[in-house]
């Protein structure tokens, strides 16, 4: 049986890295709970302290096709490089120098939101198709692929 897959993200500013998420990938902010205007409204009304408000956060998929990124605050900053990353498929079907310059493109963009490029690998067929290493605004690292 196939399960869902849901990724979570350790981070010091869980609503400000869910928003660039949601923006680098066309997703949503999840919704507050039914009968709340806003997550401000329903965590008042659930008597979470204002210190707390931030502790957690969630994007979606316009469509609801899955994964559902969720981020939680954790006290400890970022350590060492990431063991696993996300594979922003920002070339699809594109090979040589126009996937690059596609993928240059994007990485601008997401450097326009907060992102940091960390290097850039050239196409080496027949197996390497070029992508550029970037780091959210925590520095996570991630490529776009």
């Amino acid at each position: 049986m196939a399960r869902d897959v849901q990724i979570t993200f350790d981070c010091a500013d869980p609503t400000g890295l869910a928003a660039f998420w949601a923006e680098a990938l066309g997703y949503h902010l999840q919704d507050p709970p039914e009968g709340f205007e806003s997550w401000e409204e329903a965590l008042e009304a659930m008597g979470v302290p204002p210190e707390s408000r931030n502790d957690a956060s969630a994007v979606l998929d316009p469509d609801g096709s899955p994964p559902r990124l969720f981020f939680q605050r954790v006290p400890e900053r970022k350590q060492v490089k990431n063991r696993v990353h996300l594979d922003v498929r920002a070339a699809p079907g594109l090979e040589g120098d126009a996937r690059m310059t596609a993928l240059e493109a994007e990485a601008e963009r997401l450097v326009s939101l907060g992102a940091t490029r960390l290097q850039r690998y050239e196409p080496a067929p027949p197996l390497g198709a070029g992508h550029i290493v970037m780091a959210d605004p925590e520095g996570n690292e991630f490529c776009l692929d």
